[in-house]
């Protein structure tokens, strides 16, 4: 009796073309760390050195995805930014505690192989790695038919950070430090299933809208550079990322039970795809819980080094004055509205 072999071929996953995809990051890898010691990129496990510049290190990590907004690159068949959105999201949570990011790896799931587009993402994340000058060491590619429906696919990073054990920005809070809010460039990464519900209800074609398909695709800003400035000259007493939960969800983790944030919405100065959110019928509640409303990153700074941390940021991204830190059990008191 004959009988058909079965091969892995046969139920949806294809090993050489993840081979083929392996061999493209490693080679794409050697061109951006022309430095790198190891060769991490196919290999079982990453392996780098610590800095030796470093006298007491501190390892700080995290990890992260980009939501639904990858919903919005399927939508569009965009996908050479949304590796960037990866990278942003893990390393602006990294610079908080006052590290530096170090090393990269990337997890991306899909229902089916389709090189082209995973080599665009992955040009994504390395471009995202080069801008928080950090390196892509490894990851996975999971090819798992059955799970994904057609064309979909799901990505996960992670990141590692050094900071030198007396730097890490803990416990140094005092009362009068201004709060800056540090503005950011739209939506970032947070709140898409509230938009795209919005454009379903509003039964929108985001491919014929060009103000839309412009600033949903947009990739988040990474902060990086400005802060491990901003580090190294001691002018730090915390900082926060403004990511899901908005100014007062991600303020109030930073803040010692003795102190409170005292913001002043009035100040916020919110940009255009926040106005056209809120005129489609949000609260300013929810608003404020969704999304980051234009302040992507906030600074809490002694008030003498106000105009000396100014001329670390370009003019789009100048931090400003949008509250203090006052003596009270509360952890955050929000007042006044934002100008839509």
């Amino acid at each position: 009796m004959n009988k058909k072999i079965i091969t892995y071929s046969k139920s949806g996953v294809s090993i050489s073309k993840a081979d083929k995809f392996v061999n493209f990051i490693s080679a794409l890898s050697k061109k951006t760390n022309k430095n790198g010691d190891f060769k991490n990129i196919g290999g079982f496990g990453a392996i780098s050195e610590i800095p030796k510049k470093l006298k007491n290190p501190m390892i700080v990590t995290s990890t992260d995805g980009v939501g639904t907004k990858i919903e919005i690159a399927n939508q569009l068949n965009k996908f050479n930014t949304i590796g960037i959105d990866l990278v942003a999201m893990c390393v602006n949570d990294l610079i908080v505690c006052g590290a530096r990011p170090y090393i990269f790896l990337d997890y991306i799931s899909v229902d089916k192989l389709n090189l082209k587009k995973l080599k665009t993402i992955i040009k994504g994340i390395i471009k995202g790695c080069e801008i928080a000058n950090c390196k892509l060491v490894g990851g996975e590619t999971a090819e798992m038919p059955g799970t994904y429906a057609k064309n979909k696919f799901d990505l996960a990073g992670f990141a590692l950070g050094l900071v030198e054990k007396n730097k890490i920005l803990k416990n140094k809070i005092k009362k009068n430090d201004l709060i800056l809010g540090v503005p950011s460039n739209g939506l970032h990464s947070n709140g898409f299933s509230l938009v795209r519900y919005i454009l379903k209800k509003e039964k929108i074609n985001l491919k014929k809208n060009p103000y839309l398909k412009k600033e949903l695709i947009k990739p988040t800003k990474i902060y990086v550079e400005y802060i491990q400035k901003l580090m190294d000259k001691n002018y730090l007493n915390a900082c926060a990322n403004i990511t899901g939960g908005g100014l007062e969800d991600n303020i109030k983790r930073i803040i010692p039970n003795e102190f409170c944030a005292e913001i002043k919405l009035n100040k916020v100065r919110t940009l255009k795809i926040f106005k056209w959110l809120k005129n489609k019928g949000i609260s300013e509640k929810e608003m404020l819980k969704t999304f980051n409303c234009g302040v992507g990153f906030c600074l809490i700074i002694n008030s003498k080094n106000l105009k000396k941390i100014s001329k670390f940021f370009p003019k789009k991204y100048k931090p400003y004055v949008i509250g203090k830190i006052t003596k009270n059990l509360k952890n955050i008191k929000l007042s006044g509205k934002i100008s839509w």
